[in-house]
């Protein structure tokens, strides 16, 4: 019987043994071709970095140890106790090249990603064969093609990561089979419609990312079957129709971004069942109706962002319950009414934006008072009453922005001591009052507008010990007093606009030190005295207006040497002396205008001055030459040098060349009527003959399509007044053509020399080609900060 026994053991050790030994023989088996097949794989991958050098055997190792225990210290790979390959992270290794049909052998491959690399390929379909597969990422690369199908046989799939890619088509029907998938994320590529009715299988579903795709059509509703699901993202697809009233099912919902697409309709009062929800974003849609009241009742809402929609009614005091609320942002509606009080009380308020409503009265008293607020933008209304006093009680406020409102009363005492502060734009309104000390020490200052107020007294001194200050805005108003002597000193200043004030006194000479002015406007203040040589200083200064003023004496001669400057208006003072002689070849000047002072002499033809627009030169009935003056009597530039004894000979001679100048004028006017007729009726085309010569005509205007206007017209368009815009390729223009069907185009004159042309050229075509590239999925709306075309808006 024991002999039996001992039998039976000896077999059963045997059995075991043997089985043992097996699944070792087949487990190295396993690991040896996991080992060749990722040497395959590396061999398909393009590694510019050499992040894979460890991908290799090494020469002196032996039989045994070209085994599994080799890859599993490679770079990027995890293996399980079996010596088997369950994980591969190849992430931000920019790598390129593809991925090979091979990774299919990983059997037991659970975690896969080569995420932000620069593969520019398709998947291969192999990866259906990875049915251990648990997270899944691709994204943040170039892949191209369809998503391949058959992901969905993995019954432990927790997570689908493709997004920021170049995939095309549909999205795999089968992913709907992976019912253990927590976040499925499609952001960012080319997929189209339908949304796969399979996903409503996704039951343990808390993440979905479709936006930046190019759905169409309306928005399923079964997606509101998706009990799990917290977080949604749809935008910047071209969904059109109603947000479906299902979403208000979707009660576990946290994050709701349906923001950039065609929506419309009214929001749904539905969302208000949401209880737990943070963040909605519906930004720039085409929503219409009423705000529902029920969204006041979301007590977890922190950040409501409707911004530019159709949205019209009153502001529902309802909002005002919401104490968590961090961000509302209704800017570019059709809100109507006042902005409730309440809004003052809610104490984790950060950013408040309104911009572009017609709200009217008076801003909550307490607003800033109880909450950290960072953002204030309640521009383009119809607001009034005085700026709230404690909008920086906190110390947390960094832009200030009123602006195109009816805001009275005086800058509220405490603005220039709150260090926090990064711009004030309170522009247009009726401010009174003067300039409070204090800006200038503010440290992080980088925008002051007090434009077009009731502003009085005089700048004070501080603002000159500012070391942050890059544009200064303090025109029409009813400033007083000299400016301060220093003030174009400040080292960060860039743009500094003070006309339409009453300084009076001299033209400040403080210029030795303006490092970074480029834009100086000192138009109509009623300045005196001479224009500083000294101004040259100021060599990145792009445009210099100080028309309609006092200044005496000559034009310093050392304008005509500032490598930048591109606007001069000198025009409506009393400027003595000859035009310099170099200001037809300054390097940048593309727009001068010198009207209506007491120049005098010939004016220099080269450059600029062989084009200028004759209504720039006006009212200096000293001046004479050029192609378009009276040109010189030959006695002008003698009469300096004439001796005693000839007067009566220089009258005989200066009779006969007045009678020769009025018949030459006389001519040239009967030839000009002749021309300008026949130039209209032949639609200037022998203008552009008559003026084919460059040097004769220094522009030459090319169509890309048959126009009604004239060079001509174009021309006279060319002035200081017409600027839109500006750069380093040259200028832009606004021209309006009236003899004709009204239209408006706009002009940009290029720097004259040919490599700043071709300079110019090749900038043109790195924008473009830098637009090109640009996807829609690259586009991205920080917290509070907007880009808006039509309106030159800077915040």
């Amino acid at each position: 019987m024991h002999t039996h026994l001992i039998l039976v053991l000896f077999l059963y050790c045997c059995i075991g043994f043997s089985v043992t030994f097996s699944e070792r023989a087949q487990a190295q088996a396993a690991s040896d071709d996991e080992l060749s097949t990722l040497l395959a794989m590396k061999s398909s991958l393009v590694d510019s970095r050499n992040h894979l050098k460890d991908w290799q055997i090494p020469s002196n190792a032996t039989q045994s140890a070209a085994s599994s225990i080799i890859h599993c210290n490679w770079t990027g790979v995890f293996c399980n106790s079996r010596g088997l390959v369950e994980g591969l992270d190849l992430s931000n290794m920019n790598l390129s090249g593809r991925v090979s049909d091979g990774i299919q052998f990983l059997s037991s491959l659970s975690y896969f990603n080569i995420s932000c690399n620069s593969f520019a390929t398709s998947l291969p379909k192999s990866l259906s064969n990875l049915t251990s597969m648990k997270t899944f990422d691709v994204s943040q690369n170039f892949f191209t093609g369809s998503f391949p199908s058959g992901l969905g046989r993995a019954a432990e799939l927790r997570s689908i990561n493709a997004s920021s890619n170049d995939f095309s088509g549909l999205l795999p029907e089968d992913i709907g089979n992976a019912t253990m998938l927590e976040s499925l994320d499609f952001r960012g590529s080319y997929f189209v419609s339908p949304i796969p009715k399979s996903f409503t299988n996704l039951q343990k579903l808390k993440f979905l990312g479709l936006s930046g795709n190019n759905f169409k059509g309306e928005i399923p509703d079964y997606l509101g079957e998706l009990s799990s699901l917290e977080t949604l993202i749809m935008g910047y697809n071209e969904f059109k129709g109603e947000i479906p009233a299902e979403f208000g099912n979707l009660t576990n919902l946290q994050y709701l971004d349906l923001a950039v697409g065609t929506l419309s309709g009214q929001i749904p009062p539905e969302l208000g069942k949401l209880k737990n929800l943070t963040t909605v974003y519906l930004y720039r849609n085409n929503f219409t109706g009423k705000i529902p009241p029920q969204l006041g009742s979301i007590m977890s809402l922190a950040f409501l962002d409707l911004s530019d929609n159709q949205i019209s009614g009153e502001i529902p005091e309802e909002l005002t319950n919401l104490e968590k609320l961090q961000l509302l942002n209704l800017m570019s509606n059709k809100v109507t009414g006042l902005v409730p009080n309440k809004l003052g009380e809610l104490k984790n308020l950060q950013v408040l934006e309104l911009w572009k409503n017609s709200l009217e009265g008076p801003l909550p008293v307490n607003l800033g008072k109880n909450s950290p607020l960072q953002w204030l933008d309640v521009s383009s209304n119809s607001l009034s009453g005085e700026i709230p006093p404690g909008l920086c009680t906190t110390g947390n406020l960094t832009k200030l922005i009123l602006f195109n409102n009816s805001f009275s009363g005086p800058i509220p005492t405490g603005l220039p001591n709150c260090l926090s502060l990064v711009r004030v734009r309170v522009q247009n309104n009726l401010i009174s009052g003067t300039i409070p000390v204090g800006f200038g020490n503010l440290p992080a200052l980088q925008r002051l507008e007090l434009a077009k107020n009731n502003l009085t007294g005089q700048i004070p001194i501080d603002i000159t010990l500012s070391s942050s200050l890059s544009f200064i805005d303090v025109s029409w108003n009813h400033l007083q007093s000299s400016l301060p002597s220093e003030i174009l000193s400040i080292p960060t200043l860039q743009t500094f606009i003070a006309s339409h004030n009453s300084f009076r006194g001299n033209f400040p000479d403080e210029f030795q030190d303006c490092p970074s002015l480029s834009v100086l406007d000192l138009s109509n203040t009623e300045l005196s005295g001479k224009i500083p040589e000294s101004i040259a200083s100021c060599q990145r200064l792009v445009n210099l207006n100080l028309r309609n003023n006092q200044l005496t004496g000559g034009i310093p001669k050392s304008i005509t040497n500032m490598p930048t400057l591109s606007v001069l208006d000198l025009s409506n003072n009393s400027l003595t002396g000859e035009i310099p002689e170099n200001f037809g070849i300054s390097p940048a000047l593309e727009t001068l205008n010198l009207s209506y002072n007491k120049l005098e002499g010939p004016v220099p033809s080269n450059g600029i001055l062989m084009s200028i627009n004759p209504n720039d030169l006006v009212g200096n009935p000293g001046l004479c030459g050029s192609s378009i003056l009276p040109p010189c009597s030959q006695n002008f530039t003698v009469t300096t040098h004439q001796k005693p004894g000839k007067h009566t000979k220089h009258i005989i001679i200066g009779f006969l060349t007045g009678i020769s100048v009025i018949i030459s004028i006389a001519a040239a006017y009967l030839a000009g009527r002749f021309i300008y007729n026949r130039t209209y009726l032949y639609n200037n085309f022998i203008h552009d003959w008559f003026k084919s010569s460059n040097e004769d005509w220094p522009w030459r205007l090319v169509a890309f399509q048959r126009v009604s206007f004239t060079s001509t017209e174009i021309l006279t368009c060319i002035k200081e007044s017409n600027v839109i815009g500006m750069g380093a390729t040259g200028i832009v223009y606004k021209a309006e053509i009236h003899n004709r069907p009204h239209m408006t185009v706009a002009v940009k004159k290029l720097w004259r020399s040919g490599s700043d042309i071709e300079n110019g050229y090749s900038d043109v075509v790195r924008e473009v080609e830098l637009l090109g590239k640009l996807r829609h999925r690259n586009i991205v709306r920080l917290l509070g900060i907007w880009i808006y075309p039509e309106g030159g808006r800077e915040d």
